[in-house]
């Protein structure tokens, strides 16, 4: 089996690092490139820098926040935010990116994706998108949220983590920072994005983002199950638990955090340790 990857994220706002619940509530994080050393150091896998307010803005990611955290790193970095043509994405490969990532473009134009891929090659394309749980069943709308995401947490356990959309669930794709409902089935888009020639997903719950609850396992094995690339899962991480059960039950390929990273609740050492100890590949330096 492949070692899994440990990702930590940068959300770059006004070039700072900023971090808050389901992408509101932000709070300053630090300096980009001195985390970014940092993590390099820690033993990171990868790192994902994202300008996170690009697509609502209507602005290019800032390049020379881009250049600053390329400048500290030996291991990959992707980076996202207002990517909308080649000669985007070309700027932040120039600036020091490995990888691309591509949101709210690619859905607004996902010719797009297969254009990069033809240009860069998929494994330099990952495909960010950002899902929100919808219930739309008769007997969710009679529960509270809460009750319906336990209930739909219950039913995924019960199969063993293999179930793609337990009881029913299923999400949607939103996009411009988590503002904009696209009417998109995750599953349906993830598929697309694969056959137009995306690496690799970045899938991050918009329910769970910022949280440290956990992941959403059951979105991340939905996903998983769906396409044959790579995904990486994002939102809710807050324990070395957190991580250990996206890889076992939601089958994720990767794992991204960034407040258990930033704010030091764990080092990336302690954590590839918890989770050899529990059986998932990493790898240790």
């Amino acid at each position: 089996m492949l070692a899994k990857r440990i990702i930590p994220c940068l959300d770059c706002k006004d070039g700072r690092v900023v971090k808050g619940i389901r992408f509101l509530e932000l709070r300053d994080a630090g300096d980009p490139g001195a985390l970014a050393k940092a993590y390099n150091r820690a033993g990171a896998d990868e790192l994902v820098m994202l300008d996170i307010s690009a697509s609502r803005e209507g602005r290019a990611t800032l390049m020379r926040t881009v250049a600053q955290v390329a400048r500290k790193l030996f291991i990959p970095l992707t980076v996202g935010g207002g990517v909308r043509t080649l000669e985007d994405a070309g700027r932040l490969l120039a600036a020091g990116a490995d990888k691309i990532a591509i949101n709210t473009g690619a859905v607004e134009n996902p010719p797009l994706i297969a254009a990069l891929a033809a240009s860069l090659g998929s494994q330099a394309v990952v495909v960010a998108i950002d899902a929100r749980r919808v219930r739309n069943s008769k007997s969710e709308t009679r529960t509270s949220g809460n009750e319906s995401a336990a209930n739909a947490d219950l039913n995924f356990r019960a199969s063993g983590g293999n179930q793609a959309g337990a009881a029913g669930t299923r999400w949607e794709v939103v996009t411009y920072g988590g503002t904009k409902p696209t009417g998109l089935d995750a599953l349906e888009w993830a598929r697309r994005v694969e056959s137009l020639g995306a690496g690799e997903i970045l899938l991050t719950s918009m329910d769970a983002d910022g949280t440290q609850n956990g992941f959403d396992c059951e979105l991340t094995a939905a996903i998983s199950g769906a396409v044959h690339i790579p995904v990486i899962a994002s939102g809710g991480a807050g324990t070395p638990e957190h991580f250990a059960e996206v890889f076992l039950r939601g089958r994720a390929d990767a794992a991204l955090a960034a407040s258990i990273f930033h704010f030091e609740t764990h080092s990336i050492r302690s954590l590839k340790e918890f989770l050899r100890a529990k059986g998932v590949p990493v790898r240790l330096d």
